[in-house]
């Protein structure tokens, strides 16, 4: 069997290719934002993204000033535990790249890797969940309506900006 050497440049962005490929299989349940997973937004994650969106969003729900500090300390509260998270799932990432990057790739520790991350992403959710249904306790249910509704038409509005570009870059391709 012949070897091929391949430059230092293609090995790494095979590895990288790798490593999204299983990150985007770990994260098929992940939060509706690409790659926003627990990092700078956790705060205003439960209603829709940053703390400046969050406060928008309660805006459009005409939320109580009681409204905002309780959601605000769960949101802030679940940020906190995120944060943690994250560093955690870095820590993982970086075992996993170098898992890839050895001569052989170990494919047992590959899988109780990815048992890991899978663990890792399981417990994020489950503590995003938390703050939502906590959120959900401070709301009424029309403000629940209404802010589900806000969200719905920013998700139609992110899809339909990210259909434009494909077609953008399918042209210039």
């Amino acid at each position: 069997m012949t070897s091929i050497a391949l430059p230092r440049r293609s090995l790494q962005g095979l590895a990288l290719g790798l490593v999204v490929a299983l990150a985007g299989t770990a994260s098929l349940t992940a939060w509706a934002q690409p790659h926003h997973g627990p990092g700078r937004h956790e705060a205003g994650f439960a209603m829709g993204g940053s703390p400046r969106h969050l406060e928008r969003m309660l805006d459009g729900v005409g939320a109580t000033d009681a409204q905002r500090t309780q959601i605000r300390q769960i949101a802030e509260a679940a940020a906190t535990d995120l944060k943690a998270q994250r560093e955690s799932g870095k820590a993982l990432r970086e075992r996993q790249m170098a898992l890839f990057t050895q001569p052989n790739v170990d494919a047992n520790a590959v899988e109780a890797l990815r048992q890991q991350m899978l663990a890792q992403h399981d417990q994020a959710s489950r503590r995003m969940t938390q703050a939502m249904l906590d959120a959900s306790r401070v709301l009424t249910p029309e403000q629940r309506v209404k802010l589900a509704e806000r969200m719905k038409s920013r998700r139609d509005l992110m899809q339909r900006q990210h259909q434009e570009r494909q077609q953008l870059d399918n042209k210039a391709g």
